[in-house]
């Protein structure tokens, strides 16, 4: 960072605090909002993008080679007329990076003359030429272009990411409904409960938050369908960085046909299973002194005085009116090992048991017992350290709402399975991008929160930033004109942007 950027962000930062700073205000006669005789008109030479971190991001995708890769995998243009298939697969992700929903947000970039001088380009594809272009795919296709993209991955895994941190990677798996009221898109179908649609499969890794395979499917397929192939894919990428890998996955993905055949390549697993009642009546006839107290970890760490709990008016609805209710008395866990059907050899399986009692309204009905079961080959947790290690899969979760709701990848815009496909795996490529620049903060605590940082957060504080796009020939100058607390984070970081080189 020049020594005059470093110096404008103290000075702003200085000015704003002394503007929030905590004072006591006298009775005020007029509202805060005072602004009066606002009236709008064009400047003449000077001209700015709402979206000026846009730039740091196509640097991060050139620098890294990710655009040589993506053209050198994906063979789909016989001619350049006048796009590279790069300029296809970077429109649509700088289209989710911009803030954009759907493909009709690009006629709006495709009309600003500042946004497409802040990339370099003349035009950029328009959203027919963008549908026309995701039809193009097969399924090789897709699966070249997310092989293109994850080449990428592993290099600044180890470029960024301690050896600690390099010792074990997590791959979680899971299903989701991608629904869509189309009636004319081939490959959809109706889930179980009803909702018309796709169902991809989303393979993450779990340090990173990063989606290694998208893999869209009907609707109707159940969620595991294809998960054993692409574990091993992820399984085989993650590896070229990481020393070991762990699979881990709710109940549909506890895959018993190919645990002995996991456990003999190394790879460890922890996943839920099913309360079959075999498993049952084993964990029922346990005896006491085998069960130890759950004690669940603190959510976070409270540095102040605690606050009063608010009053939990959603439980004295319930009790007014008499609802069944449920509540948690206690949880115990135990284990033991279990030989699955398909398998040769035993497994550890931990089980949570949660006492419950239920009432209606204030009344006690009865008492419950639940029994929830994880089948695991990792033998260096304890059972509790197992439930807390499986129930952390909830983050996938986060990020397959974000992929849904944050960028809108997980959409169906196009007309069949494979185009769907094609466009999910080049919209969520925004994610990753959000990644690999978070992998490239110095700041361990920085690089922790943005990895972590909801999508439209993280547009809010690194990418929509007003700037003024100057093209002086030789150089192509963001000169921001806002300020925000992120800004001394970009400008570190596109410093280090800058200094990669593909591997």
């Amino acid at each position: 960072m020049k020594d005059k950027d470093s110096r404008i962000l103290r000075k702003r930062k200085r000015k704003l605090a002394r503007r929030l700073e905590r004072k006591q205000w006298s009775d005020r006669r007029r509202p805060m909002f005072t602004a009066r005789g606002i009236t709008y008109e064009m400047a003449e030479r000077t001209t700015a993008i709402s979206c000026g971190g846009i730039g740091a991001f196509h640097m991060l995708a050139t620098n890294t080679g990710l655009t040589k890769k993506i053209d050198a995998a994906v063979e789909l243009l016989k001619k350049h007329l006048p796009y590279h298939e790069s300029d296809h697969v970077l429109n649509i992700a700088y289209n989710a990076l911009a803030g954009g929903t759907c493909l009709d947000d690009l006629e709006l970039l495709r009309n600003d003359e500042t946004y497409l001088d802040a990339l370099g380009t003349q035009r950029i594809p328009d959203p027919t030429t963008a549908g026309d272009f995701a039809r193009r795919f097969s399924n090789d296709d897709v699966l070249a272009l997310m092989n293109a993209i994850n080449a990428i991955r592993p290099g600044l895994w180890k470029r960024r990411l301690s050896r600690g941190e390099r010792d074990l990677g997590i791959i979680d798996a899971d299903g989701t409904m991608a629904a869509t009221t189309g009636e004319c898109k081939e490959g959809i179908g109706i889930s179980h409960d009803g909702i018309w649609g796709y169902q991809p499969l989303v393979v993450s890794l779990a340090n990173t938050q990063e989606a290694l395979f998208i893999v869209n499917r009907s609707g109707n397929r159940p969620s595991h369908e294809g998960a054993a192939e692409y574990f091993d894919r992820a399984a085989w990428l993650v590896l070229k960085s990481f020393r070991r890998v762990c699979y881990r996955g709710d109940t549909d993905f506890s895959l018993t046909a190919h645990f002995d055949r996991w456990h003999d390549a190394g790879r460890l697993f922890a996943f839920g299973i099913d309360a079959m009642p075999k498993l049952v009546e084993i964990a029922g006839s346990l005896e006491g002194g085998r069960w130890s107290v759950l004690r669940r970890r603190e959510k976070r760490t409270v540095k102040t005085l605690p606050r009063r709990r608010p009053d939990n008016v959603k439980e004295q609805i319930i009790i007014e009116r008499e609802y069944q209710n449920i509540r948690l008395v206690g949880e115990h866990v135990a284990e033991f090992t279990y030989r699955p059907g398909k398998c040769s050899r035993d497994y550890r399986v931990v089980v949570l048991r949660k006492n419950l009692t239920v009432l209606r309204g204030e009344r006690r009905l009865f008492d419950d017992i639940r029994y929830f079961f994880y089948v695991t080959n990792i033998d260096t947790m304890s059972a509790a350290e197992i439930v807390f290690f499986c129930n952390d899969r909830c983050n996938q979760e986060n990020l397959i709402q974000q992929l849904k709701n944050g960028l809108n990848a997980l959409r169906a815009p196009v007309g069949d399975l494979v185009s769907n496909w094609a466009y999910m795996v080049m919209a969520s490529l925004a994610w990753t991008l959000k990644a690999w620049f978070a992998l490239q903060v110095r700041a361990a605590r920085d690089r922790e929160t943005l990895l972590a940082m909801e999508f439209r957060r993280f547009l809010n504080a690194l990418v929509r930033i007003p700037c003024q796009i100057v093209n002086t020939g030789h150089r192509l100058i963001y000169r921001v004109l806002g300020y925000n607390e992120w800004l001394p984070t970009l400008f570190s970081t596109v410093d280090t942007i800058r200094k990669l080189r593909p591997v």
